[in-house]
């Protein structure tokens, strides 16, 4: 498994999917209010800049950070999986590996093995751990948004989550959800909505 510092080498050396910007850095520093990079207080304050930055409407929903796993969200506060939208981050099994953010909708199941491998043109490709994600992103398996990420991590979207009239997305921190109209997402520099990236859950009983 790779340590942090060789993820977030590996996003360094990736091609930058967007323009540079002080507010989408990864910063081991912290925000200077005593934060340290990857607790939550890091991502609140980073993914407040980076929404204000970008100009990006939205409301954020209170969650109990017990409660922030999509299964249990989605139960606890009245929501829709079919509005719930997930951002998944995947691995490129390669020597360095290379990642890609995927949102696809919590009614359906990421395509990793065919759309998602495909398109990153790689042999294997699976979900990167959540030890990964949190040195890649800095943010914890719960909170994981389209929003803030590193430059160097290209972000696809499944089709399906733009015709939601509006999603509900990680809030940066498991304390929170983030909730915008899907055409807000093109705001997010380097976005791709590609068609099929994930696939529809069967219901049970269903072929």
């Amino acid at each position: 498994m790779a340590d942090e510092q060789d993820v977030r080498d590996a996003v360094a050396r990736s091609r930058p999917v967007g323009p540079a910007s002080a507010d989408n850095a990864l910063d081991d520093a912290g925000n200077g209010d005593g934060s340290h990079w990857g607790s939550a207080a890091w991502a609140d304050e980073h993914l407040a800049r980076t929404l204000a930055a970008w100009v990006i409407a939205h409301e954020l929903m209170p969650c109990d950070p017990a409660l922030a796993d999509t299964a249990a969200f989605c139960e606890a506060y009245g929501i829709d999986p079919a509005d719930s939208a997930n951002t998944i981050v995947v691995a490129a099994k390669e020597n360095p590996p290379r990642y890609v953010a995927c949102v696809v909708l919590a009614s359906t199941r990421l395509d990793v093995n065919r759309a998602v491998r495909t398109r990153l043109g790689a042999r294997k490709a699976s979900f990167a751990t959540a030890e990964e994600t949190r040195a890649l992103t800095g943010m914890e398996i719960g909170g994981v948004t389209a929003v803030g990420l590193p430059e160097g991590l290209a972000v696809w979207v499944d089709a399906a989550v733009m015709t939601r009239g509006r999603i509900v997305l990680g809030g940066g921190s498991r304390r929170a959800k983030l909730v915008v109209e899907p055409a807000e997402l093109h705001k997010v520099p380097g976005l791709v909505v590609v068609e099929g990236l994930a696939r529809v859950v069967a219901v049970e009983g269903e072929r």
